[in-house]
C-alpha cells in the first residue's frame, strides 16, 4: 500500500510514454501526409501537367549539337571527326527543364527557349540546379543563335536513338503532337510535368521554386 500523498510506482513511466507520443505523433503524421497520400505544405503544383506516376527516363547517349562546330573538311577529303555525344545520363543530377522541337528552330520556339532562360535566372541562386535542354529534331541548328542568345543552353539531335525519349514525352502529353512542349525531369531523371505551348513561364516559375524548396536532391 503506498503511503499518503505518494504516487503510483508506474507514474514514471506513464509520464515518459505520453511525452513519447506527443514528441512523434506530430511526425508519424507528417510522414503519412506526405509519403502515404502525397500532401505536402506548399500545396500541389498546378500550372503544369502531372505525369502521375514520375516515369523513368531510359539513358541515352545522343549526339550533342551545341560544342563549337568544327572546321570545314576539304570537299576531296572525307571528315573522320565524329560529333560530340552527350552523356548517357545528361538528364540526371539536376532539375531540367527540356524543350521538345524543330531543330530550325521557328519564332515560336525561340520564344519559349527565352522564356525558360528567363525563368531559370528568375530562380537566383537556385538557378544551378536546374538546366535547360533542347531537343531537337530534324535538320539542326542555328548554332551561331544559339551559342549567342542561349549559353546556358544543352543542345542534343533527336537521333534515331532518341525513339524511346520522345515515345515517352508523346504518351505524358496525351497526344502525337509532342514537340513544342516544356517538359520538368526531376534529378534522378524522372518525368514529373509537361506544360503545353500556351504555358505562362510565371506558372512555370512558381511550380519549379516550389519543387526545389521541397526537394533535398538536385
Amino acid at each position: 500500500m503506498n503511503a499518503p500523498g505518494s504516487r503510483p510506482a508506474g507514474h514514471p513511466r506513464r509520464v515518459f510514454i505520453t511525452l513519447m507520443l506527443l514528441f512523434f505523433a506530430p511526425v508519424a503524421v507528417a510522414f503519412i501526409l506526405y509519403y502515404g497520400i502525397g500532401w505536402s505544405p506548399g500545396g500541389r503544383v498546378n500550372y503544369g501537367e502531372l505525369v502521375e506516376p514520375p516515369v523513368p527516363l531510359p539513358d541515352l547517349a545522343l549526339p550533342q549539337a551545341d560544342a563549337p562546330p568544327p572546321e570545314a573538311p576539304r570537299a576531296d577529303v572525307a571528315s573522320s571527326v565524329a560529333p560530340p555525344v552527350a552523356s548517357a545520363s545528361f538528364l540526371k543530377g539536376k532539375w531540367t527543364l527540356l524543350y521538345l522541337g524543330a531543330g530550325g528552330c521557328s519564332a515560336g520556339c525561340r520564344t519559349d527557349l527565352y522564356n525558360t532562360r528567363q525563368v531559370r535566372a528568375a530562380l537566383g541562386a537556385d538557378r544551378e540546379r536546374v538546366r535547360r535542354v533542347f531537343l531537337a529534331e530534324g535538320a539542326c541548328c542555328d548554332l551561331a543563335w544559339l551559342h549567342a542568345q542561349q549559353p546556358d543552353l544543352v543542345t542534343v539531335q533527336a537521333s534515331a536513338a532518341a525513339a524511346p525519349l520522345t515515345a515517352i514525352l508523346e504518351h505524358a502529353g496525351h497526344t502525337p503532337a509532342a514537340a513544342d512542349r516544356v517538359y520538368l525531369i526531376d534529378p534522378l531523371g524522372n518525368l514529373m510535368m509537361c506544360y503545353s505551348v500556351d504555358a505562362r513561364p510565371k506558372g512555370m516559375l512558381e511550380d519549379l521554386k516550389k519543387l526545389l524548396r521541397l526537394s533535398h536532391v538536385g
